[in-house]
């Protein structure tokens, strides 16, 4: 099992949240994103590669992975996009790189555009950003999240292994489905996922997806051809958004492409923060 842990925490509006930073003091900063129902833990890989030449910060949002999770939380994709911003405060980060995955890119999106968060560059991984989303699993999580909650404990465990093994087309290796499925069992586990299911709605990224054309900072789209949660049409039409955005596109790679090609995401990001073309 791989021994990743987040170190320091930070006391949000949402929560308390788990973050730690990689690399050494004082190189170019670099923010990693992650989506749901997953945690920094998928970013483990890149992390540690970019941390090489630069200064990584990772984090787990409220209500996911070591994070805070508690009743009545607010986990909405508004709110995280504001613990974002409190967080490149709390780092002392004016314009760092953001890379997001999943509705991680809806939060750095949010940030930038309603927030004045500023970027140096923003690599969109998979992203959800683009109506409609959300599979028809979710949608009807969404809309029944109190019968979910009352699930027999076996039964959830199940969905839950099904729901994250759909999101890679090679297939996890067993520690790694392991790590990502844990912090959802067991009664908070199970009350936090449908929780952030219902709160996270399409609302949010209505309110921007018009003005995705006023993102000034280099952006790269980035996506699993495999992806069978959001299809990689969805990369075209967002990279056609947004002014001068380079897009690349990731063979037989699904929607953790953290996963499935960890060497052809790493690559493909240091190229745009090194703007190696």
């Amino acid at each position: 099992m791989d021994d990743w842990s987040l170190g320091s925490t930070y006391a949000s509006r949402s929560g308390h949240v788990r973050w730690s930073a990689l690399g050494e003091p004082g190189r170019p900063p670099v923010v990693l994103v992650h989506g749901t129902p997953f945690s920094s833990f998928v970013w483990r890989g890149v992390a540690r590669a970019l941390a090489a030449h630069h200064r990584v910060f990772v984090w787990d949002m409220p209500g996911y992975g070591a994070s805070d999770k508690s009743e009545g939380q607010d986990v909405s994709l508004a709110a995280q996009a504001r613990v974002l911003v409190e967080l490149l405060g709390h780092w002392g980060l004016e314009d760092p790189v953001v890379v997001a995955h999943d509705i991680g890119g809806a939060v750095a999106l949010r940030a930038h555009l309603l927030h004045g968060a500023r970027y140096r560059r923003l690599a969109l991984v998979d992203v959800v950003a683009l109506a409609p989303w959300g599979s028809p699993f979710f949608r009807l999580v969404g809309e029944n999240a109190g019968v979910f909650d009352r699930i027999p404990a076996h039964l959830h465990e199940a969905l839950v292994h099904a729901y994250v093994s759909s999101a890679s087309h090679r297939g996890l290796h067993p520690a790694t489905h392991a790590r990502l499925v844990e912090p959802w069992l067991g009664e908070q586990g199970q009350r936090a996922l449908y929780r952030q299911m219902a709160q996270v709605e399409q609302r949010d990224t209505d309110e921007i997806e018009d003005r995705y054309g006023e993102v000034d900072v280099p952006v790269l789209v980035c996506w699993g051809v495999e992806d069978a949660w959001i299809p990689v049409e969805r990369a075209h039409d967002l990279a056609s958004r947004i002014p001068g955005a380079r897009l690349t596109l990731v063979p037989a790679a699904g929607h953790l492409v953290q996963e499935d090609a960890p060497a052809e995401l790493t690559g493909a990001l240091l190229s745009f923060l090194h703007d190696l073309g």
